[in-house]
């Protein structure tokens, strides 16, 4: 038995503690506040700020793992390295946690280091800079924050009266004290994919069939798989999700995106954990879920093969204002039929936009997939989220 630290307990660390403890494991969970998903099927929690290092550290000492799994951006990941010093596995690795973090570390490995196709890009500091890298990106452009997540802080610029809303909407929804952007000049392309690109100790990267979905304020509204991608274009998509987990080390799964274009694939970000378009996964799509894929690369189990053996899709509820005393309606309307499933996070309090849970449908392999995300669509919608 080995003993895992999860730092960050959100929804996909509750289905990754389900996952190692089904393996018989001992985790702790860690987040900046108490109940939080996965804290509540875990088997000890810790309540700090992973943005206080010496918080970090004393909890680390307090219970000397030996794995520590990031699940979230807001951690003073430089610390990591010192982990690995003291003898402790940090997932993927602690090369990794520090560039995946960070846009701007993994954008300039992907563009700079390795030459891969990805959107023209720019950084910026200040208004001023974001103003001055839009007009040489060209509009409409993207904008990111460094650091964030969940689509936090994401926006598009179309015309210069953006640019202000787009640098005070970035530094509302950036995580952790970095102020810095990332400006993209906007892909023409038809789809995204999520290709959840598995690595392992000893053994050979393995990729999951790819996952298409639709964002909205940068953050994902349906996930299905398998999504459409020409031959050609997914070996290209693997080679490539191949070359930089290859470059930044580690063992466990990660979510790489990537744009969909005519004349081919654009790399677009990484995340080196579970991705929550890979919830999906959790309609029993492969022989494996995501988090039971990240747990065995953890634990440096072997991973024989990932097989595709239902069409499967995912739809998110939202809530649509904050409370900390609410409910939910429409459960039992949401699952009356036949292949379909519903989760709920077990969030203890809710926001205007925050994913409260999922719907998910299933068909056999060779079904429409996008009948079977109508049916995901269609049953999240029926579910409610009411103050009390």
């Amino acid at each position: 038995m080995k003993k895992i630290m999860l730092l960050g307990s959100g929804e996909l660390g509750k289905e990754f503690v389900i996952a190692c403890k089904r393996l018989g494991q001992y985790v702790i969970a860690v987040d900046s506040y108490n109940d939080a998903p996965a804290q509540q099927v875990a088997d000890e929690r810790e309540v700090i700020s992973m943005l206080d290092g010496d918080a970090l550290d004393a909890i680390v000492r307090k219970h000397q793992p030996d794995i520590i799994v990031p699940e979230i951006e807001a951690i003073r990941t430089e610390r990591f390295y010192d982990y690995e010093q003291w003898g402790i596995q940090v997932v993927p690795s602690a090369r990794a946690a520090n560039f995946t973090m960070n846009r701007k570390a993994i954008r300039d490995l992907a563009a700079k280091e390795l030459g891969l196709r990805t959107a023209k890009y720019a950084y910026a500091t200040s208004y001023e800079e974001l103003a001055h890298a839009a007009k040489e990106i060209g509009l409409p452009c993207v904008v990111k924050p460094l650091m964030s997540s969940s689509g936090k802080g994401q926006s598009v610029i179309e015309t210069e009266s953006d640019i202000i809303k787009s640098w005070e909407y970035a530094q509302s929804g950036k995580r952790g004290d970095i102020a810095e952007v990332i400006v993209e000049a906007f892909v023409k392309f038809d789809s995204e994919i999520t290709l959840l690109t598995v690595t392992q100790k000893g053994g050979p990267t393995l990729f999951c069939p790819p996952i298409g979905h639709r964002q909205e304020r940068g953050d994902y509204q349906e996930s299905w798989q398998p999504a459409y991608i020409k031959p050609e274009h997914l070996i290209e998509a693997q080679n490539i999700a191949a070359k930089v987990t290859e470059a930044l080390s580690g063992a466990g799964i990660w979510g790489v995106e990537f744009f969909l274009a005519p004349e081919g694939v654009y790399f677009s970000e990484l995340s080196p954990r579970p991705h929550d378009t890979g919830m999906v996964t959790l309609a029993g799509t492969q022989n494996f879920s995501e988090f039971e894929l990240h747990a065995r690369a953890v634990l440096h189990l072997p991973i024989p093969s990932i097989e595709l053996l239902k069409c499967g899709a995912s739809a998110v509820i939202l809530a649509n204002q904050e409370s900390t005393s609410f409910h939910f309606e429409g459960v039992a309307d949401a699952i009356t039929e036949p292949h379909t499933d519903i989760k709920l996070f077990g969030k203890p309090n809710t926001r205007a936009y925050r994913r409260m849970g999922v719907t998910l449908a299933y068909g056999e392999i060779d079904s429409d997939v996008n009948i079977v995300k109508a049916i995901a669509i269609r049953n999240a919608a029926k579910v409610k989220i009411v103050s009390n």
